[in-house]
C-alpha cells in the first residue's frame, strides 16, 4: 500500500523475499568444517634415517658426509631409495687439499651395508668460476673429447681443454695458433688420453685425473707444435658401466665392519663398589 503512494519509477523493481526459517538440529554438517580437514600435520623428518656416505679408497677422506632417507615401511625398503643417488663433493674435501677446490667429484651410491652408503666414482667436473678464469683474450682455446674403454669395461667420455702460451722471446701481442696446428694438438691430445686410460682400470684412471698427470704429459708433447698452458682434463662422464659386482666394490672400499665399535673403557673402582652396595640393598 505504501508503494502505491510513491511516484511511478519505471526502473525501480521491488522483490518481496519470503522469510526462511530452518529447522534447528536437522543439518548437522553446517557447524562442522570440511570432512577430514582436521588431520594432524606430521613432521616428515620423524620418518627419516641418517646414513654415512663412504668414498672409495682412491680418496684420502673416507667419510664424505651424511644423507637421509625415509625408513623402511611395508614394501618400501630404505636401501632402494638410496641406491643410484649421486653425491657431488669437492676434491678439496676428499683430499684435504685446498688447491684442488675447483674440481667436483661425483660419487654414485652402489650398495648399502648397515648404515654405510658405499659409493663409486661417477664422473668429474670443473667449477664454473675456474673455467671462466682460464678463458682470456689474445690466446687460442683448444678443446677435444674422447670415448675410452678402461680395462674393467667402463666407457668414459673424457673432455680436455688447453690454451696457447706466450713464448719467452715473443714481442707480438697475440698468441693465436694456426688451424693446422690446432688440429695437430687435438690429435696428440686424443692419442695421449687413449693411451693413458685404456691401459688401466677406473681406480687407476681417477688417480691420474687427481694430480693432472695427463694434462702435464700433453703440455710436454705439444710444446714442439705450439707452447701450451693450463691443460686440464676438465670433465669426465661415465657412458657405460659393467654389471654390478659386490666383490669389486668391496675391493675399492675395504671392510667397514666394527669401525664404530668403540674402545674398551675401564670403570672406576668406587663406582663398582657403589653399584654392588645398591644391588645388596635391593636384594634385601
Amino acid at each position: 500500500d505504501d508503494l502505491a503512494e510513491l511516484p511511478f519509477l519505471p526502473f525501480l523493481r521491488v522483490a518481496r523475499t519470503p522469510s526462511v526459517t530452518m529447522a534447528v538440529g536437522k543439518n548437522k554438517r553446517i557447524s562442522k568444517g570440511k570432512k577430514g580437514s582436521k588431520k594432524k600435520a606430521v613432521d616428515p623428518f620423524l620418518k627419516k634415517e641418517w646414513y654415512d656416505i663412504k668414498a672409495p679408497s682412491m680418496f684420502t677422506v673416507k667419510q664424505v658426509g651424511k644423507t637421509l632417507v625415509t625408513r623402511s615401511a611395508g614394501t618400501k625398503i630404505a636401501s632402494d631409495g638410496l641406491k643410484g643417488r649421486i653425491f657431488e663433493c669437492s676434491l678439496a674435501d676428499l683430499q684435504q687439499d685446498e688447491d684442488q677446490a675447483f674440481r667436483k667429484m661425483l660419487l654414485k651410491c652402489e650398495d648399502v651395508q648397515g648404515t654405510n652408503v658405499l659409493t663409486q666414482f661417477a664422473g668429474m667436473d670443473f667449477t664454473t668460476d675456474k673455467l671462466r678464469s682460464l678463458v682470456r683474450k689474445w690466446f687460442s682455446l683448444i678443446e677435444t673429447f674422447v670415448d675410452v674403454k678402461t680395462t674393467d669395461q667402463y666407457t668414459l667420455r673424457v673432455f680436455c681443454i688447453g690454451f696457447t702460451k706466450r713464448r719467452m722471446d715473443q714481442t707480438k701481442r697475440t698468441c693465436y695458433a694456426q688451424s693446422g696446428q690446432i688440429r695437430q694438438i687435438r690429435k696428440k691430445m686424443n692419442e695421449i688420453i687413449n693411451r693413458e686410460i685404456s691401459s688401466c682400470d677406473l681406480k687407476e684412471s681417477v688417480l691420474k685425473f687427481i694430480p693432472e698427470v695427463i694434462g702435464k704429459e700433453i703440455e710436454k708433447v705439444c710444446a714442439g707444435i705450439y707452447p701450451l698452458q693450463n691443460v686440464y682434463i676438465r670433465k669426465v662422464k661415465i657412458l657405460k658401466r659393467p654389471k654390478f659386482d659386490v666383490t669389486k666394490l668391496m675391493e675399492v672400499h675395504g671392510d667397514y665392519a666394527g669401525e664404530d665399535a668403540g674402545a674398551k673403557v675401564d670403570r672406576p673402582k668406587d663406582l663398582i663398589e657403589k653399584v654392588e652396595k645398591r644391588d645388596e640393598v635391593v636384594g634385601a
